[in-house]
C-alpha cells in the first residue's frame, strides 16, 4: 500500500497535527511518502523521515503559502498520480477537511473524517470516526481503490521510528485556474501556543468576573505551555478575542488535559472539548452540569483555588 500524506505548516515549521498523521501514515504499514506545500525550513521537512515518511515531497513555490484550497487539491491529486498512491492521510482540520473533501471528489475515491483509529483490514477497510460532536462512534468501510482519511486531533502517537530524509522537489502543473479564488485577508489566532494544536487548554468562563481577572488564567497556562480558551458567553460580551472560543460553535479542542475555571458546562462548551483526555473543572457550584463530564473536580472558588494551583505547580517545577 503506498500512502500520501499532506503535511501542512505555518511559519515554516510542521504542524504537530501533520506529525501526527504521518505517525499514523506509519501505524497502517504502507510506503509512506509525505507532501509539504509552500515555504518550509529544510529540517523541518527533513526531521519528516523521522515519524515514518520514507519520502519527503516539497512543493515550494510560494504562492502555495496562501492555502488556495483548488491549488492545494490538484497538487496533491497530481502527487498521489506520482507516488502511484492508494491512500490519502490528512489531519482533520480547517484546511485538511476541505482538502479531503475536493480530492475524494476528484479521484472517486472514498472518505472518511475525523478518524481516530488505524483502519481494521482484515474483512475490507474498516476504519472508526467520531460522529455526533465526539459523542459516539462509527465504524465505515471505504469501499473505493482511492481513499481519503481525515484523522482527528491524538488519533496517533508522535515517536521516532526513523531517521532524516533529504526532501525531494516536486514541481505540480498548476495554472491561474488553480488560483482564481483569491484569499484577500486572514485573521491569525494570537498566543505563544494555539488552541488547535495545544496538548493543555486552560480555559475561563463567566465565573472570573470580568476580563480584568484574567491574569491567573494566563499564568497558569504559561507554567503549564497551555494554551488558553474561553466559554462563548465570555467572548460575546468582549472579555476575550474570539479565536479563545471553545465549544460547538467555536474551536474544537483534543488535548492531553483540559482545565474549565468558572465554566458551568453548557452543552454546546462540552460538544467542543469532549475529545480530551482529562478535564479538570474548577467551580464554587457542586451542581454545574460541567462536573458530571470531568474526570477531576475542584469545588471551589477560582480566585482561591488558583492562586493554590499556580504555586503547586510552582513547586513542582
Amino acid at each position: 500500500m503506498n500512502i500520501l500524506v499532506f503535511v501542512e505548516s505555518a511559519e515554516g515549521k510542521i504542524k504537530k497535527t501533520s506529525l501526527e498523521a504521518v505517525a499514523y501514515a506509519n501505524g497502517m504499514g504502507g510506503n509512506v511518502t509525505a507532501l509539504a506545500l509552500g515555504t518550509v525550513e529544510a529540517g523541518e521537512l527533513a526531521s519528516l523521515g523521522k515519524y515514518g515518511a520514507k519520502k519527503v515531497l516539497h512543493a515550494g513555490d510560494a504562492k502555495l503559502n496562501d492555502g488556495v484550497i483548488q491549488a492545494y487539491t490538484n497538487t496533491i491529486v497530481q502527487a498521489m498520480e506520482a507516488e502511484n498512491a492508494d491512500v490519502l492521510v490528512l489531519a482533520n482540520s480547517s484546511l485538511g477537511t476541505p482538502v479531503a473533501a475536493r480530492v475524494s471528489t476528484k479521484l472517486g475515491a472514498s472518505i472518511a473524517t475525523n478518524v481516530t483509529e488505524l483502519p481494521e483490514t482484515s474483512a475490507g477497510f474498516v476504519v472508526k470516526k467520531s460522529i455526533y460532536t465526539g459523542k459516539a462512534f462509527s465504524k465505515v468501510e471505504l469501499k473505493n481503490a482511492k481513499k481519503v482519511i481525515a484523522i482527528k486531533k491524538n488519533a496517533a502517537e508522535i515517536k521516532e521510528v526513523g531517521s532524516d530524509v533529504a526532501p525531494t522537489t516536486f514541481a505540480p502543473q498548476l495554472t491561474d485556474a488553480d488560483f482564481a479564488a483569491k484569499i484577500v485577508s486572514t485573521e491569525k489566532a494570537t498566543g505563544e501556543i494555539l488552541l488547535p494544536e495545544a496538548n493543555i487548554v486552560v480555559s475561563g468562563g463567566r465565573g472570573m468576573k470580568g476580563p480584568e481577572h484574567w491574569g491567573p488564567i494566563e499564568e497558569l497556562a504559561k507554567l503549564l505551555g497551555a494554551a488558553t480558551g474561553c466559554s462563548k458567553p465570555v467572548s460575546d460580551i468582549g472579555w476575550r478575542p474570539h479565536h479563545e472560543h471553545v465549544g460547538q460553535t467555536g474551536v474544537k479542542v483534543s488535548p492531553q488535559l483540559y482545565i474549565a475555571v468558572g465554566i458551568s458546562g453548557a452543552i454546546q462548551h462540552l460538544a467542543g472539548v469532549n475529545s480530551s483526555k482529562c478535564i479538570v473543572v474548577i467551580n464554587k457550584d457542586s451542581e454545574a452540569p460541567f462536573f458530571k463530564a470531568a474526570d477531576y473536580g475542584i469545588v471551589g472558588d477560582a480566585f482561591d483555588v488558583l492562586p493554590k494551583l499556580i504555586e503547586a505547580v510552582k513547586a513542582g517545577k
